[in-house]
């Protein structure tokens, strides 16, 4: 299952388990590296819901697999203490060994220049074609396809339609959303995809700290069941339909709508709708009573609950030339 994005990566499969706030705990992290993929580190994740230093919490991952790992750089604009703490973050990240970065919601143009000097890469998260002109023209080596069934931040278009788009720019691109089995990661691999981006399969495992509350709703949802809420960070965010989210709705109202529209604004009322779902998406993770919920439409194709190696074993192609 080598390709040109397995080689550069020195890793054994092209599966990327995606930075998830608040699922990617270190032991997630580094069990999709020991099983031949690449887990990536989400630094808020790792120290505000996991409680780790943030170096010390590389090291745990470090003693964990000696394979490589990558992290996940948030650079939208926001406040200077978080710009400041990102790069601070990435700097102890390439200081500890990390040479595999993925940049999204912003100009990864100062993440490539740091990283390009330490021999490292940069992928760019993208949902359309001029996020991918603008992370290319930065320096980004390749592109985080994100569609329409992923978790989190979904794009609009699918899998189909965005490789078509993206393909033209001749960088490695990976499938981000709705792989939840060894039948979707063919068909994306099919397509011309180097490599698949899994989130939501990855929070259905033993290494996952979510609840059982929260792993049982993805084994027993459907993609129906996945819907977009504005209400989390300000742009479309996939969960799952619960009472809980039914009661809040999914739609902005007509003051914040004008608000996100405008230049000035739209990144201060993103801020203030992150800040709250951060509390509530941490609290979500342990509470069995929570009906809080990320996941992607690759619910469908999810019934069980696995260790990270067994999910890695049914998701390999055998004897396919990816």
């Amino acid at each position: 299952m080598h390709n040109d994005f397995t080689k550069s990566l020195a890793i054994e499969r092209p599966i990327i388990c995606g930075p998830m706030y608040p699922c990617s705990n270190p032991e997630l992290v580094a069990a999709v590296s020991e099983a031949g993929g690449i887990g990536i580190v989400q630094p808020i994740s790792l120290t505000f819901v996991h409680k780790y230093d943030f170096r010390e919490g590389l090291k745990l991952i470090k003693s964990l697999t000696s394979k490589p790992f990558g992290f996940n750089a948030l650079i939208e604009k926001s406040s200077k203490h978080y710009q400041d703490k990102m790069l601070q973050w990435v700097d102890i990240a390439l200081e500890e060994g990390v040479r595999f970065f993925i940049t999204s919601l912003g100009n990864p143009k100062w993440v490539v220049d740091r990283v390009s000097s330490q021999g490292g890469i940069v992928y760019h998260d993208v949902t359309e074609r001029k996020w991918a002109e603008k992370g290319l023209e930065a320096g980004a080596r390749g592109l985080i396809a994100v569609n329409n069934r992923a978790g989190g931040h979904a794009g609009l278009k699918s899998k189909e339609l965005l490789f078509e788009e993206l393909a033209r720019y001749s960088v490695p691109l990976v499938c981000a959303g709705g792989i939840g089995s060894q039948k979707d990661f063919k068909e994306a691999l099919s397509l011309g995809y180097q490599a698949c981006q899994l989130g939501t399969r990855f929070i259905a495992s033993d290494e996952c700290k979510a609840s059982a509350a929260y792993k049982n709703a993805i084994v027993n949802s459907e993609a129906a069941d996945i819907v977009l809420s504005e209400k989390i960070t300000g742009v479309p965010v996939s969960v799952i339909m619960t009472p809980y989210i039914k009661q809040m709705g999914t739609k902005v109202g007509p003051i914040a709508k004008f608000l996100l529209k405008n230049k000035r604004t739209k990144h201060w009322i993103r801020t203030f709708y992150t800040l709250l779902s951060v509390f509530k998406f941490k609290k979500s993770l342990n509470d069995d009573k929570s009906e809080f919920w990320q996941a992607g439409k690759s619910v469908q194709e999810i019934d069980e609950i696995l260790p990270v190696a067994e999910i890695m074993k049914r998701l390999s192609v055998d004897k396919y030339n990816c």
